[in-house]
Parts: structure tokens; sequence; C-alpha cells
């Protein structure tokens, strides 16, 4: 007798174990995707995945300073997806790296900002000035377009190479006159008083095309599935950023560390975006051959496969 009920005692103890252990062993379970994406208020939309993130799967986040550090995160399979600039990411395709674009994730965030006090208030008074530019970024590719649709050259400016997270800063100690930035350096530089927008560069035809989400070849070739339920993630929590201003004002300063004032205004020149159309698709390509004019690329991508469309939301 007493051995039946130590018995019976034990299984209940188990059963009670195991139950407890259950949500434990199915939460480990979890498909963890991780995301790649820059410490800017353009690169925000990961922060929201976690929102509409579907059963037996989890959105890790992780943080790059610069868009070549994310590109080579996606090249080397250190994370499943990864937003960054056109630039990067045309760059890889065009060296031949297996890196592909899924959907767009910014239009916009960027802006030529000079210092309040420089005197410049034209664009070809930049002509001899220090300007902060980061090379291999799509910033430099339109600023470039913006130089010959005014007759103008690299050669005219001094260019000075300058991450996007130093550039309000070295224009504040005037180690520069100039810089063409991303949010939310420009928004720093107006709130804090130094800089004043020269203009947002978006008269080119590259227009406002910026910042994209990318993935390795093989992770569309082999799991199609993830990358569609990706893209969905990715679709709602675009719309849900930009219908909820005062959220995405939030977000920026608990994980970025924006003040209210620079990211609410800094989100006045963000469009988060992820849908591709034809437009867009034009501008990319438009894009490209203006990187292989300024020899930045050696041949274009093969936009057959460089831009994946059969997987998007509809």
């Amino acid at each position: 007798m007493l051995s039946r009920r130590l018995l019976l005692a034990s299984l209940t103890s188990c059963g009670l174990a195991l139950s407890v252990a259950a949500p434990t062993a199915a939460h480990a379970q979890d498909k963890v995707i991780k995301v790649g994406t820059l410490k800017l208020i353009h690169g925000i939309t990961p922060y929201f995945y976690d929102k509409f993130t579907p059963a037996g799967y989890k959105i890790e986040v992780i943080p790059f300073e610069t868009p070549t550090d994310g590109k080579n995160a996606v090249v080397t399979k250190s994370v499943d997806f990864g937003t960054y600039g056109l630039a990067a990411a045309t760059l890889g395709a065009a060296a031949g790296e297996p890196v592909v674009i899924v959907a767009p994730t910014c239009n916009g965030g960027m802006a030529i900002v000079v210092g309040k006090r420089s005197g410049i208030s034209s664009f070809k008074a930049l002509k001899g000035k220090r300007v902060g530019i980061l090379p291999g970024s799509t910033q430099e590719a339109v600023f470039n377009d913006r130089l010959q649709s005014e007759g103008m050259t690299i050669k005219d400016v001094k260019s000075v190479r300058v991450s996007f997270s130093e550039m309000a800063g070295a224009l504040e100690r005037g180690d520069i006159d100039a810089y063409v930035g991303a949010e939310p350096g420009p928004s720093i530089s107006v709130t804090r008083g130094v800089g004043q927008v020269l203009e947002f560069p978006y008269s080119t035809p590259t227009g406002k095309v910026n910042m994209v989400m990318t993935t390795h070849a093989d992770t569309v070739k082999q799991d199609p599935a993830l990358t569609k339920v990706f893209l969905d993630i990715h679709r709602k929590a675009s719309e849900y950023a930009m219908a909820h201003r005062a959220e995405l004002v939030q977000m920026a300063g608990a994980k970025l560390g924006f003040p209210a004032d620079v990211a609410n205004l800094a989100a006045d020149n963000v469009e988060l975006t992820w849908k591709i159309d034809e437009d867009w698709i034009k501008r990319s390509k438009y894009y490209g051959a203006l990187m292989l004019e300024r020899k930045q690329i050696r041949k274009l991508p093969d936009y057959s496969s460089f831009i994946v469309t059969g997987l998007n939301p509809q």
C-alpha cells in the first residue's frame, strides 16, 4: 500500500513538473529571427516587430553603427535580415555578394545641413567648404548627383569622412562646415541651434529612396516561408509606427536615446515603408546606374534576382 501511494505521489509530482515545464520548453523552441538595423530613427521599425510577431517566432534586434557593418552581417548570416542604405546593398550585390533586397524600409531621412553661422545659403556656396560625408552611403551617391546637377563635382568641396552618429557633433565643434546626414543628426543640429537644413536632397531622380530590408540569397531560396512571415511582420510594424507618432517618438527615446523634440522633428523627415512598386524599382535602378557612372561599382547587380518581389505582402 505504501509503495502504491509513493508511486502515485511520484507520478503526480512528475505530472505537475511537466505541466510547469511545458510552456518553457515550447518557448525555447521558438524560431529566433535576428534582425540587424542602424542606430537611426529610420531604422526604428524592427523595434515594433514584437507587436506583430506570430506564435512560434521571436525577434532579436541587433544594432549596427554603419551600413557596411549591417550588410556584412547579412552576407555572413550573422543576422537573418538586415536594414541599411540602398548604396551598401547595391555595392554588395554588384561585387557578387549574396545579398538581396526583399522590401524597402524607409524613404527620406536625409538632409544637407550647414552651420548656422557658416554663411552658406545656397548649394553652390558649399564650394570649398568642409563637408562631412560617409563613403559608401546612400547620402554620398545622392550628394554626388546633386553636385552634378549644379555643374559641380566632389572635388569642388573638401570631403571629410564622418559617420552619421558623429556628424552633428562635428558641426557643433566646428570640425566641418556642413554635412550630408541621416536623421536624427539634422534634427539634433537644428534643435541645438547650431545648424540649419540647407535642403532635403530629394530633387534627383532617386527621390526619397533610402533604406532597404535585405537578406542572404540562401534565405529566399531555402526558406521562403520564413521570408513571407517576416515580411508580413515588417509591413504591419511599418504601418503601425507611421500611424502612431507618439509611440514612434517614445520608442526612439527608449531604444536610441533621442530626446522627444529631436525624435519628433526627425519623424517629419522619415517615411517608414514596406511596399516594392514599379516607381520604387525604377528609382533604385537609376541609383545603381548612378553608382556605375561614378565608378563606385564595376557592374550593375542582376536586378532580376537582386530585388525580390514575389514574397511581398499584397
